[in-house]
């Protein structure tokens, strides 16, 4: 699975528990992105990820689900992201939510479709950080060794930085990114232009843009180009 998310440099993700018109959606699927996101902190139902799924299924693209609420795992996502929060005191967003769905679904889990996301919450502000209590006062290097923890000592394959509603500090976000060597860097959050897009690119493997999809689709679609025609930073 590692290999299906590697050539991701932009993705969409969309709030099943948000309204977007067929029009928009199409273009959001017909935009250059490379894959889709299903997910949300709040309002996430089986009933309306199972009808996302369907409709972007429609346009042929890579649709992954990111999990948050066990009674809204739909079956035929291509991709199933596990969040495990690193900066919160709480270990329910760490292994106990984890713990739950094995005991309840073990043998019905497809574990080959599985790729397990670090996140660091980063805005305070965020319905995620309230969710999860995450500590968001972190300066760089408290953020650079939670970036460490999951990319060194647990190895995984994906490291998230998540300002979720605010541009995020890029300086923390350079940080991190300095500090990671094999994990795939994630960032989302706050992007509503192509510039904030262009500075996210050149210090993170993917991109993520999702709430500007819902207030200006036209700025979003900018992101896309603005993403993947930016360089990498690389770091020695």
């Amino acid at each position: 699975m590692r290999q299906l998310i590697k050539p991701w440099r932009h993705v969409f993700k969309l709030d099943p528990d948000r309204e977007l018109g067929e029009p928009e959606l199409a273009l959001i699927c017909r935009s250059g992105t490379d894959a889709v996101l299903v997910g949300g902190s709040t309002g996430v139902t089986y009933g309306n990820t199972q009808d996302l799924l369907r409709r972007v299924q429609s346009y042929g693209l890579p649709c992954a689900l990111e999990v948050s609420d066990l009674a809204a795992v739909v079956p035929g996502f291509d991709l199933y992201m596990i969040p495990m929060v690193l900066n919160t005191a709480d270990t329910a967003w760490i292994l106990g939510q984890h713990r739950i769905a094995i005991e309840r679904y073990g043998s019905l889990i497809p574990w080959e479709l599985l790729l397990t996301e670090g996140y660091i919450v980063l805005n305070a502000e965020s319905s995620v950080a309230r969710l999860t209590g995450a500590d968001c006062a972190l300066d760089a290097d408290a953020a650079a060794a939670y970036a460490q923890i999951a990319d060194k000592l647990m190895q995984l394959p994906v490291v998230y930085l998540e300002y979720s509603g605010t541009f995020g500090d890029m300086e923390t976000v350079r940080a991190v990114r300095e500090s990671v060597e094999y994990s795939q860097l994630f960032y989302g959050g706050g992007i509503r232009s192509a510039h904030e897009a262009e500075q996210a690119a050149a210090l993170c493997d993917t991109v993520v843009v999702g709430n500007i999809i819902y207030s200006d689709v036209q700025q979003a679609l900018a992101t896309v180009e603005a993403v993947k025609s930016t360089a990498k930073l690389a770091v020695d």
